[in-house]
């Protein structure tokens, strides 16, 4: 699968997606931190689902 995450793109995902998950870690935000799983992960392999069927 061709990749469509740019580096600007990843390095928001994963930064973003670390504080997610370090905040549900201590309880701050619940559960929905959990999303940020998604996010290093989507940043890490370069490729999003959603991004391919938008047409990204």
């Amino acid at each position: 699968m061709q990749t469509n995450i740019g580096t600007v793109d990843r390095t928001f995902r994963i930064v973003v997606g670390l504080a997610l998950i370090g905040l549900a870690v201590t309880g701050t935000i619940g559960v929905w931190g959990w999303i940020g799983v998604i996010l290093v992960l989507t940043g890490l392999v370069r490729i999003c689902p959603l991004y391919s069927l938008l047409g990204v």
